[in-house]
């Protein structure tokens, strides 16, 4: 697929594009929440723009393992004034809730894309995408739940487990209308997955894409690329990320979801040089 399907814009595909990521959390596993305010986090925005994003991915629950639940009422205060800043910097806008009240109100507020650990299995979720006429939608793969899907990790090759759920809950959206070209997938790298399992899915993008739906790979920083480094402090496995994130576009993704932006673009930009000599 070519192209991603949003509520304001059209994204071209042919090409992948990064994700920056937002976090507006006292809590996040990898900025300690240096972007929770309202002012910190557009500021935050507009930097990553800067440094070469091609999507702003905003979100006001963390997802780290163990990480408790947000209140709705805490979660729409965090993200709805972040969304309604963001949505006037020209590009399109993510949100990364499950809460289908949340969606509502920021899609209401002009966000483009739901971004969505939990594909769309809560409460209403799936009928709040579909009710809408252009958003966009990225559905991720979850074992368990952020406070239980580490302590007891799926078992043996996931693969085929991602792929067939993934596809389940894309026929579930497409089945109430909404286009194939408005989903994207995220095999959900760290959700519940042991280390090895993670790095499998850089080739288990396959299935997903001979399905004929575009992927996008969220490695940032994750603890899997720790381990095989050493290096136990989220900021310092940049290099890794990056890496990762180059590995996943050569084996087919096409959106990136990374908080380095600008090593990550450069980095892109090297590999398209590359395979364009091929």
């Amino acid at each position: 697929m070519n192209r991603w399907i949003t509520a304001r814009f059209d994204i071209d595909l042919s090409a992948p594009r990064v994700m920056g990521i937002v976090n507006v959390t006292p809590d996040s596993f990898s900025d300690g929440g240096r972007h929770a305010g309202t002012a910190a986090a557009l500021a935050h925005c507009e930097q990553l723009l800067a440094q070469g994003a091609d999507i702003l991915d905003i979100g006001g629950e963390s997802t780290r393992p163990g990480s408790p639940a947000v209140p709705l009422d805490e979660e729409l205060a965090r993200v709805l004034p972040v969304v309604q800043g963001a949505v006037k910097l020209g590009v399109p806008v993510s949100v990364d809730t499950y809460k289908p009240e949340v969606m509502r109100a920021v899609l209401d507020a002009g966000a483009d894309i739901v971004n969505d650990i939990w594909a769309l299995r809560r409460g209403d979720a799936l009928q709040v995408v579909a009710a809408h006429p252009r958003a966009g939608a990225c559905l991720m793969h979850m074992h368990r739940d952020p406070q239980t899907m580490q302590t007891a990790p799926m078992e043996g090759d996931v693969v085929p487990a991602v792929a067939d759920f993934l596809q389940e809950r894309a026929t579930a959206l497409t089945a109430l209308g909404v286009a194939r070209e408005r989903i994207v997938l995220d095999p959900g790298v760290g959700f519940g997955k042991t280390v090895a399992q993670n790095f499998s899915l850089i080739e288990g993008q396959r299935p997903l894409l001979d399905a004929g739906f575009a992927v996008l790979a969220g490695w940032s920083r994750k603890s899997s690329l720790g381990a095989v480094t050493g290096q136990e402090v989220p900021a310092d496995r940049v290099a890794a990320s990056v890496a990762a994130a180059v590995l996943a576009v050569d084996r087919g993704a096409r959106v990136v979801r990374v908080h380095d932006v600008r090593a990550t673009v450069d980095a892109l930009r090297v590999w398209q040089a590359a395979i364009m000599r091929g």
